[in-house]
């Protein structure tokens, strides 16, 4: 079972792959069951299922 990471709106993610705009930055703009994320290069707003979206990230930072 994975550890569930505290992922609060606000906060900055870098994950492993890069958007199709070149960005690995985007901020969390809800979090729940699924993560609401922005891409901080290109603006395009996601939903992604928690459990895929804690895969993918590489680092985090709360600015």
């Amino acid at each position: 079972m994975s550890k569930i990471l505290k992922i609060e709106p606000g906060m900055i993610v870098r994950l492993k792959k890069p958007h199709p705009c070149g960005g690995h930055q985007w901020e969390i703009m809800r979090s729940g069951v699924d993560i609401k994320a922005r891409c901080t290069t290109c603006g395009r707003i996601v939903n992604v299922p928690r459990h895929k979206f804690q895969r993918r990230i590489k680092d985090i930072s709360s600015d």
